[in-house]
């Protein structure tokens, strides 16, 4: 019987606007600008047999029209492909644009090709994602980070916990790194007042921490029975992290800034995380997070990926253990479905693949589209 090959692939660039501009620790250190839009890139790959799949991966700030770049020039190497044959292609692509690295921004590109055969392969098997993985859970708790920012005033924050609580999400996690350390300490004290034990509390000072300032905030916030505090110290900072970890403290989570399989392999050998947050789309696509969480699981490691619900829903509740997912109400726009959240957990639809189809709103977002058939590349 002759395989399935792939005959046309869309690349598209799109830049989703946020509401407002926020600011976590880095925009308060002056290492980064307030956060305005996200690029998105998409893949659609189309296949002799009338098979379709959709993938994504992005970038906040810079990187979004080089992404689109590189992702335009190797797509041809996917042509007269088998699209089940993920792995092999995944390392095609690679090496098609390796001169300028097998990790980062060319990796990144290359996730939203990846994504997409996941998804075609889940749909032609008719199952979710999850299923198609080996689910473990047909939910995973969720925890809402887009009310937390340090942009936001307190009380907004508040504001932002009841709407969340009422929604059903099973988690808060509060941004910290202030310049003034009592000032973040506030700052959780009154969001843990305002949870009250009603759903778990997390924060996050975005590596903004010295060593330090990090040892003395994770005792000071052992009073508040966080579930982990997140990105402590720089991502590349492995034993820094390590220290921490071996405090009596609240767990150390971090993972989201890198941009390979080998990366977290240090974190995790050196003992340096207690919940990895790996990124399908920063680490190269779903085929090299489950390097990851392989290595992950082998150490008995929770889970809680960054960013992009509606691709790491399936990802968390393929984890064998403990797995969050974040809420991020951003990208919903940019579909036509919702994530279902009930009792604290965000489920697992019964739609085939990741479940998400491009809404035209995203369609009039986008900036750049090209098309690679058997006619060559077109700009659309």
């Amino acid at each position: 019987m002759q395989n399935d090959r792939i005959t046309r692939i869309d690349v598209s660039l799109v830049f989703l606007p946020l509401e407002r501009p926020i600011s976590d620790a880095k925009v308060l250190t002056g290492r980064q600008k307030p956060l305005t839009q996200v690029a998105m890139l998409f893949a659609e790959i189309e296949t002799a047999e009338g098979r379709s799949g959709l993938g994504f991966s992005y970038s906040k700030r810079a990187g979004g029209p080089g992404m689109y770049q590189h992702a335009r020039e190797v797509a041809d190497n996917l042509l007269g492909e088998d699209p089940a044959d993920i792995a092999r292609l995944w390392t095609k692509l690679v090496w098609a644009g390796a001169s300028v690295g097998r990790a980062g921004l060319s990796t990144q590109a290359i996730a939203a090709f990846d994504n997409a055969l996941w998804d075609l392969k889940a749909k032609r098997a008719g199952l979710p994602l999850a299923k198609l993985l080996g689910a473990h859970r047909d939910g995973v708790p969720c925890y809402n980070t887009s009310g937390g920012f340090l942009s936001s005033p307190i009380e907004e924050v508040i504001e932002n916990v009841e709407r969340s609580i009422e929604a059903g999400i099973g988690g808060i996690k509060l941004k910290v790194g202030h310049p003034d350390p009592a000032e973040d300490l506030r700052r959780v004290e009154a969001v843990h007042r305002a949870v009250n034990g009603r759903v778990a509390l997390m924060a996050d000072a975005n590596q903004q921490w010295d060593r330090r300032t990090a040892r003395r905030m994770a005792r000071a916030l052992n009073d508040f029975d966080i579930t982990w505090l997140e990105e402590p110290l720089d991502a590349y900072d492995v034993e820094g992290h390590a220290m921490l970890a071996a405090l009596d403290g609240p767990p150390i989570a971090t993972g989201e800034m890198l941009v390979s399989a080998p990366e977290h392999f240090a974190l995790i050998q050196g003992r340096a995380v207690q919940f990895i947050q790996p990124d399908a789309a920063r680490v190269g696509g779903i085929t090299q997070f489950q390097r990851v969480t392989a290595m992950a699981q082998e150490q008995m490691l929770d889970m809680a990926p960054h960013f992009a619900m509606e691709l790491h829903l399936h990802l968390s509740a393929a984890y064998p253990h403990a797995a969050w997912v974040e809420h991020f109400d951003w990208l919903e726009p940019l579909f036509e479905e919702r994530m279902e959240i009930a009792g604290g957990r965000m489920l697992v639809s019964d739609r085939p693949g990741l479940g998400v189809t491009l809404s035209e709103q995203a369609r009039r977002w986008t900036q750049a589209r090209c098309r690679i058939d058997a006619n060559g590349l077109q700009d659309l």
